[in-house]
C-alpha cells in the first residue's frame, strides 16, 4: 500500500483501507494474523479466506453482476485490492432509505417467487458454508415465524422448487 491510505472499518477479521495503486484509488482488505492459531494454520486459513473472496467476486463479474472488479491480491501482504466505487455503502442506503429498501426488498407477493429466493438462499449457504443444513432450517423456522399468513404456501412451493433442482443437477 502506499504512505496515503484511510482506514474505512475494521473487524474481527481484516482492516479495510482506501489507498491507491498506480494513482487509481483502491479498496484495501488486509487480513490480519490471529496470534491464537498456529501460524502455519493461519497462514493457510488467511490465504485460502482471501483467495476465496477474489474467486467470489471474479464468479460475479463474469455472471453479470456488478462488483468492484479485483486490482490486485498480495499473498505476502495477506491484502486484497478492489476497484474504489465512489458513494454509499449498502448498509448506508439501507439506513438512509429504509421505507424504499423494505418496498424493493418485496417485488412479487408470489409463492413462486418467494420460494425461488429461499431457494437460491439455500442453495447460496450450502455453496458456501458446508454442513450447513440445520442453519438454514433455523433461517426456515423463522420464516414461518414471521410469515405465518403465507408461510405453508411458499415453503410447500419450495419442495417442488427443490425438486425441479434436483432433475437439474442430474440432467444437466
Amino acid at each position: 500500500m502506499t504512505s496515503e491510505q484511510v482506514l474505512l472499518r475494521q473487524g474481527a477479521e481484516a482492516r479495510v483501507y482506501k489507498t491507491e495503486i498506480s494513482g487509481r484509488p483502491v479498496v484495501a482488505k488486509q487480513r490480519f494474523s490471529k496470534t491464537y492459531r498456529h501460524p502455519d494454520l493461519d497462514r493457510k486459513l488467511t490465504r485460502g479466506r482471501m483467495n476465496q473472496e477474489a474467486r467470489s467476486l471474479k464468479r460475479c463479474l463474469d455472471n453479470g453482476i456488478l462488483v468492484p472488479q479485483v486490482v490486485r491480491v498480495d499473498k505476502d501482504a495477506s491484502t486484497l485490492f478492489i476497484e474504489y466505487i465512489e458513494g454509499q455503502t449498502l448498509k448506508e442506503w439501507i439506513l438512509g432509505n429504509d421505507d424504499e429498501a423494505k418496498e424493493s426488498d418485496q417485488i412479487s407477493a408470489m409463492a413462486e417467487d418467494k420460494a425461488v429466493d429461499l431457494y437460491v438462499l439455500e442453495r447460496a449457504f450450502i455453496s458456501t458454508h458446508p454442513n450447513s443444513e440445520k442453519l438454514f432450517a433455523l433461517v426456515l423456522e423463522a420464516y414461518k415465524a414471521e410469515n405465518t399468513d403465507v408461510a405453508s404456501a411458499v415453503l410447500k412451493r419450495l419442495e417442488d422448487v427443490r425438486q425441479r433442482g434436483r432433475k437439474r443437477d442430474m440432467t444437466g
